[in-house]
């Protein structure tokens, strides 16, 4: 007769029996309805036309966005830019509601933590014109920067995450060589 096995790591409960078994959770708000959203309130005049432009810096309203998500409406003067960032673990989207906007963006995912300075391999860069009634959608990390490259016209768009921002962290680019300069949490901005 064998002795009986002793717990060990592998074979010890994690719970106890009577404890619920809980699955992983799934975001609660997916990027393709964060879309969805920021397409129906850019196609809102009301919402669109409540945000004040100024000639010189950007100006945005908050909004609530679905399923505790937060969105935002921002006017882009002539010339203006968001410079490269990523949105940590949040997802997005973002429609441009008036004008044009052009987004740069890097085809790879970039580790979240543990750098400061990432030379990036040939061929990442990928660039998209978004106007009136476009948008796109992209998950957590996504580094990019969006410009409002007419000389002349303002820019409305609007933007959803989930969940809501933890931070913004914000790059400078040199080349194929991009650092990681500033991170901002939600007081900077709010």
């Amino acid at each position: 007769m064998s002795a009986p096995l002793a717990p060990s790591a592998s074979t010890a409960p994690l719970a106890p029996p009577h404890a619920p078994v809980r699955a992983a959770r799934a975001p609660s708000v997916t990027a393709a309805e964060l879309l969805d959203f920021a397409l129906r309130t850019a196609a809102d005049p009301a919402v669109i036309d409540s945000l004040p432009l100024d000639p010189e810096g950007r100006t945005w309203i908050r909004l609530d966005g679905p399923g505790g998500s937060e969105a935002w409406v921002i006017g882009w003067p002539p010339g203006t830019g968001t410079g490269w960032h990523d949105h940590a673990e949040s997802q997005g989207a973002f429609v441009t509601a008036r004008g044009r906007l052009r987004e740069h963006s890097l085809a790879v995912r970039l580790p979240s933590e543990g750098w400061r300075s990432l030379e990036l391999a040939p061929d990442l860069d990928r660039s998209r014109s978004l106007g009136p009634g476009t948008g796109r959608a992209f998950g957590e990390h996504h580094v990019h920067e969006v410009l409002n490259k007419s000389p002349a016209e303002h820019a409305v768009s609007v933007h959803a995450y989930y969940p809501p921002l933890p931070l913004i962290r914000r790059y400078s680019r040199t080349g194929r060589v991009l650092t990681l300069e500033q991170v901002e949490r939600p007081a900077d901005w709010q």
